[in-house]
């Protein structure tokens, strides 16, 4: 299926990492023109190569998504650059997995600036163009997590259903200029190689390489999906293509879980 993004901009945030590039790439397989909002330079680096493989040359700008001032420079830069942004994918997200109790204070702050703020700021530096142009897409990169609740992801559960209602309530005010706003939720998707994430990534701490690299911790938490299989980052960027595409154009203020089956409402 051609999903039309032939020209179209796409502002992918945390695009080199994990989901994120395979978001980046898959976007950049459909031809579109994707702006790699990334805080991680050298691994923005590594998905421009192979994005240039495929044909297409992405840009990179380096963005800290917790700095509204950052945020609106990148997206000023995209605008001036190709005239326009017209799908915006709110991916970047961090998570601590440990027991409420044992958390600290900043690593509480540090899930709502980036899972939450960092959204709020890239929607807000690009609505207003997508208004002016009357047309936009919005996928929100949400959780299963935000849905039902997690243990030791009390924050970052917050964070995720605070995404889904804030879609929700943008998709109700912004459908009237043409503007689509949605949600995937992805169950545990781990990379599938480690060059496939950045040192800066979540994935580069020491409590997620080593539930990435166990082999028993992943066949435990594989058997709490009814798939028996955890997700793929491709398969994220599978369902975020579809709901930024025309073929999507009736769909707004949904969330949809990809995650085997491990969250079913």
């Amino acid at each position: 299926m051609d999903l039309g993004f032939r020209g179209k901009v796409v502002i992918v945030t945390g695009g080199a990492s994990n989901i994120g590039r395979a978001i980046s790439l898959g976007f950049v397989r459909e031809g579109a023109q994707v702006v790699l909002a990334e805080i991680d330079i050298p691994q923005g680096k590594k998905v421009m190569k192979e994005a240039e493989l495929l044909g297409v040359q992405p840009i990179l700008i380096e963005t800290d998504v917790t700095n509204n001032k950052q945020v609106e420079e990148m997206v000023k830069e995209a605008t001036n650059r190709f005239g326009r942004v017209d799908i915006l994918v709110n991916n970047v997200g961090w998570g601590f997995d440990r027991p409420f109790l044992d958390k600290r204070r900043e690593e509480w702050q540090k899930e709502v600036e980036i899972n939450f703020w960092g959204a709020l700021n890239c929607i807000r530096a690009v609505i207003g163009h997508m208004v002016e142009k009357k047309y936009g897409k919005i996928v929100n990169i949400g959780s299963d997590a935000g849905r039902m609740g997690e243990y030791n992801e009390e924050v970052y559960s917050a964070c995720k259903g605070a995404i889904i209602s804030l879609s929700k309530s943008l998709a109700r005010g912004f459908g009237r200029y043409g503007i689509n706003v949605n949600v995937v939720c992805p169950g545990a998707t781990n990379p599938e190689d480690p060059s496939h994430f950045g040192e800066k990534s979540m994935w580069a701490t020491e409590g997620f390489l080593s539930t990435t690299l166990n082999p028993e911790v992943v066949d435990k938490i594989t058997k709490r999906y009814p798939l028996r299989k955890l997700g793929k980052p491709q398969d994220i960027a599978n369902a975020v293509l579809f709901l930024s595409s025309d073929a999507a154009g009736h769909i707004t203020g949904q969330t949809l879980s990809v995650s085997g089956g491990y969250t079913m409402m």
